[in-house]
């Protein structure tokens, strides 16, 4: 967290976390250990709470602790009074807030235990970081920018006769003019992107194309008509895309750890599917073990080789 956003978000998340994370205030415990800094109603908050809050805050200047820790202090005060009258108006046991209560617990426990399991894991090796950068010349050495033109409208304006303009259209321009003239609601923005930041089956679509092709991306709700307007070379040396490629290649062992220890733990266990609808045929050409995400594993890189279904829309969500 960024020390500058403090004063919006950390009242905002510690609220929100407040029922979620604290499921053992509504029920007797022992007295909490740590230097007592507030009492509020007779429950304690300690300095040992206040350090984890600075820790999840990213708080390490000398010269932003002493705001930070009044900032955050209040906000722990804040989260146990809506605890407390939560608790009061019996909300802390309603099945949507047991549930989640349960849920954020079993989340808290798992990565705990992966946490232990890609502890093992070894760093990246600059061999294995050269090697990478070698056999990938597309992402580095024979990187490309596309400077582009993004128009986005509502896919149900997506219609057969737009099509028709879009097809026959040597321009962008062509395709604004008619959704001028038949009052159709855009946004249109120029955006630059190069071969690091799309999936491949993007790359390849848009180095395909010519200057007077529109491609149609479907997000949903939305659609994309996205227009080529330049194809530069932007190549990086192997030292600036070290710690990008170190970054992905120790996520990708920290997956391929934990979809391991996924894979002992299910041969060990008995597991039973009781509804019809969820069996393992259905299931079988999922990657399921990768639901379970190891911490601090960032699962967007833009180095993923992901082809699987949906990726080129979540490759250009930055084009909105």
């Amino acid at each position: 967290m960024v020390f500058a956003y403090l004063p919006k978000m950390s009242v905002g998340l510690v609220l929100i976390s407040a029922l979620l994370l604290s499921a053992c205030d509504s029920e007797p415990k022992e007295k909490k250990s740590g230097q007592a800094l507030v009492s509020i109603n007779g429950k304690e908050i300690t300095a040992l709470q206040l350090n984890d809050e600075l820790k999840r805050a990213g708080v390490r200047s000398a010269d932003q602790f002493e705001v930070a820790s009044k900032q955050l202090l209040e906000s722990l005060i804040a989260r146990q009074l809506i605890v407390d009258e939560a608790i009061r108006n019996k909300l802390d046991r309603t099945p949507d807030v047991m549930q989640a209560r349960e849920r954020a617990n079993a989340q808290v426990i798992a990565q705990a235990y992966l946490q232990g399991i890609v502890s093992k894991v070894a760093k990246p090796t600059k061999a294995e970081i050269d090697e990478y950068f070698q056999e990938h010349p597309e992402y580095f050495a024979q990187r490309k920018q596309f400077d582009l033109t993004v128009v986005r409208i509502a896919t149900k304006d997506l219609n057969n006769e737009l099509k028709v303009i879009i097809d026959a259209a040597k321009s962008l321009d062509e395709v604004v003019a008619w959704l001028d003239k038949h009052n159709v609601q855009y946004l249109r923005n120029l955006v630059s992107r190069n071969t690091t930041d799309l999936p491949s089956e993007m790359v390849a679509i848009l180095r395909e194309k010519n200057k007077s092709y529109v491609s149609i991306i479907n997000e949903k709700e939305s659609s994309l008509l996205i227009f080529v307007n330049t194809i530069k070379d932007n190549p990086i040396t192997a030292v600036v895309a070290a710690p990008q490629i170190e970054r992905y290649l120790i996520n990708q062992k920290y997956k391929k750890a934990t979809d391991a220890e996924i894979a002992r733990l299910r041969t060990s266990a008995k597991i039973e599917y009781l509804n019809a609808r969820v069996s393992t045929s259905s299931l079988e050409n999922q990657d399921t073990q990768s639901i379970v995400i190891a911490p601090d594993v960032a699962n967007n890189l833009s180095l993923s080789e992901s082809t699987s279904e949906g990726s080129i829309e979540r490759g250009i969500m930055g084009l909105k």
